[in-house]
C-alpha cells in the first residue's frame, strides 16, 4: 500500500470519526454521566440527517444545524418523558421512540426514502468556498467536523461543572441521593437526554451533508458504533477529568472508523461490516474483563502444572 493510499485512508477515517464522535459524545453524556442507555439513537441520528437535509435543500445550509439539533432535542424530550412521566423502562422507551421515528423521518423526507443533495449548498460547500485559495482548502470537511467536535467538548467541559451539570452526574450515580437533596431526577434526566440527542441530531446532519445524500437507513446501527467507540475510548482515556474523557471518546470514534475504512479497503463485502461492528463491540466490552482474569488464569495454570509435576 502506497503512502498516498495510507494518508487517504487516514483522512477518510478522521473525517467520519470526527462526525460520528458527536454521537459518541452524546452517549458519553447519556450513558456515562446519566446512566441511561438511549436506544433511540439510530432514529434520532436519522432525524437530524433528514431535517438538516430538508432545510439545506430549502436554501438554508447554516440554519440546518440548529434545526437538526432542535429536532434531536424534541426526540430526547419524548424519550425522557416516557421514562420519567409514564413509567416506561428506559430501554423500552428508546425502542418505542426509535420505532416511531422511522415513520416521522419518512414524512420529513416527503414520503421518500432517499434525498439527493448533489446540487445543494451545504455547510461544507460554503466552508470550501470560504477557504478557496488557502492551505486548508482541501481539508474543509475535516475542519468543519473538528470545529463542531471542539465546541461540543468545550460545552460539556463547562456545562458538567455547573450546578445543573453536577446534578445530572449525581442522578446517574445515585438518583435516591439526588431526590433526598431536593433535586428532581426527572428534570435532570429530561435535560440530559435533550442535550445528548441534540448532539446526535447534529452528527446526523453533518454526515448527511458530507455525503450529499440521505437515506432512511443512514442511522442504522449507529448506537452500536457509538457504544463501541465510547468503550474503546474509555480503554485509552477512561480516567481523569471530563475534557480528557471526552477526547478519549473522540479517539475511540476515530479508531473504530479506521478499522471500518481498512476493512472496506480490503474489499470486504458491505454486509460483513455489521459483523465487524459486533466483533469490535465484543472486544471493547470483554477486553478489560479478560485482561483482569489473566492473572487468575495464570495462577490456575501454574497450580495445575505443579500438580502434574508432583504426580510424576
Amino acid at each position: 500500500m502506497s503512502l498516498s493510499a495510507v494518508l487517504t485512508l487516514g483522512q477518510t477515517a478522521l473525517e467520519l470519526g470526527l462526525i460520528s464522535s458527536l454521537t459518541v459524545l452524546a452517549l458519553f453524556l447519556s450513558y456515562s454521566m446519566l446512566n441511561v442507555c438511549d436506544l433511540s439513537t439510530d432514529g434520532c441520528f436519522t432525524l437530524g440527517a433528514t431535517v438538516g437535509a430538508v432545510v439545506a435543500i430549502a436554501g438554508h445550509p447554516w440554519l440546518s444545524i440548529p434545526a437538526a439539533m432542535l429536532a434531536g432535542m424534541l426526540s430526547g424530550m419524548i424519550t425522557a418523558l416516557l421514562q420519567t412521566r409514564m413509567g416506561i423502562d428506559s430501554l423500552l422507551s428508546g425502542i418505542i421512540v426509535n420505532t416511531g421515528l422511522y415513520s416521522i423521518n419518512i414524512a420529513v423526507m416527503g414520503n421518500a426514502s432517499i434525498l439527493n443533495m448533489n446540487k445543494t449548498e451545504t455547510v461544507f460547500t460554503r466552508t470550501k468556498d470560504f477557504l478557496a485559495g488557502t492551505a486548508l482548502s482541501g481539508q474543509y470537511k475535516t475542519l468543519v467536523a473538528l470545529i463542531a467536535v471542539a465546541l461540543v467538548i468545550l460545552f460539556l467541559s463547562l456545562f458538567l461543572r455547573t450546578r445543573l451539570g453536577l446534578a445530572i452526574r449525581a442522578t446517574g450515580n445515585n438518583p435516591d441521593m439526588v431526590r433526598s437533596s431536593s433535586i428532581n431526577p426527572a428534570f435532570t434526566t429530561i435535560v440530559g437526554l435533550c442535550i445528548s440527542n441534540a448532539f446526535t441530531g447534529l452528527s446526523g446532519c453533518l454526515l448527511a451533508q458530507s455525503q450529499k445524500s440521505v437515506n432512511i437507513d443512514i442511522g442504522t446501527g449507529m448506537v452500536t458504533i457509538a457504544l463501541a467507540s465510547l468503550l474503546i475510548g474509555n480503554a485509552f482515556l477512561g480516567k481523569g477529568k471530563i475534557p480528557v474523557r471526552a477526547v478519549g471518546a473522540v479517539l475511540g470514534a476515530f479508531l473504530f472508523r479506521l478499522v471500518y475504512t481498512i476493512a472496506l479497503r480490503f474489499n470486504m463485502p458491505a454486509f460483513m461490516l455489521k459483523l465487524v461492528s459486533s466483533v469490535i463491540v465484543i472486544i471493547a466490552i470483554a477486553g478489560p474483563y479478560l485482561k483482569g482474569q489473566m492473572p487468575l488464569l495464570k495462577r490456575r495454570m501454574a497450580h495445575r502444572r505443579g500438580e502434574e509435576e508432583s504426580e510424576c
